[in-house]
């Protein structure tokens, strides 16, 4: 297969996993978001790549929005949303978050390719996404991407259709965003 018949295939995977996701968790979400004090996102990896990426667009439309584990990230309290990103949902770190925010008791979401996974049980609610966990070995979700790839695309995504709703829902646009973007670069 040539590089460009790659990329085809891999944005057909991606149509075909956003229509298996669900309307419901994703507006549950935008609810979470809005009724929180701050938000706090947290996953390793590609999965922390979105999550950091999606805690960015959150400042941007003028959220409380911290990276798990920043220096600048203050602390964690029961009015808050932690969001965890973790494929299988047994990240022995993550777990570790989820488990202390739990005894906080602030508002959990898992979003994850396995929903039976200890984060999940830990959380609030779950947004279950397509993909493979990163060992295929015992897959049932059938992808020709190595590893979690598919999960972290959709993740990245899918955290930029949720900025979209939340837009739409606060009257916001690309033009009003821009005057929170960083200025120090």
């Amino acid at each position: 297969m040539q590089t460009t018949e790659y990329l085809k295939t891999i944005i057909n995977e991606l149509d075909m996993g956003a229509s298996i996701l669900s309307e419901q968790e994703a507006e549950q979400l935008v609810e979470d978001i809005l009724s929180a004090e701050k938000v706090f996102v947290a996953g390793g990896g590609r999965s922390g790549f979105a999550a950091k990426s999606f805690a960015m667009r959150m400042i941007h439309v003028g959220l409380d929005a911290y990276v798990v584990g920043e220096t600048v990230t203050p602390n964690y309290e029961d009015s808050d949303l932690l969001i965890i990103c973790s494929g299988s949902g047994e990240t022995k770190g993550l777990v570790s978050i989820a488990e202390k925010a739990k005894n906080i008791g602030g508002k959990i979401v898992s979003v994850t390719t396995s929903p039976d996974s200890t984060i999940a049980g830990l959380a609030d609610s779950v947004i279950q996404m397509p993909g493979s966990p990163k060992d295929q070995s015992n897959n049932t979700y059938q992808t020709i991407q190595p590893m979690g790839s598919l999960f972290e695309q959709t993740l990245l995504l899918f955290f930029d259709a949720v900025i979209l709703r939340f837009m739409e829902r606060k009257g916001l646009d690309s033009h009003k965003m821009y005057g929170r973007h960083a200025n120090l670069e």
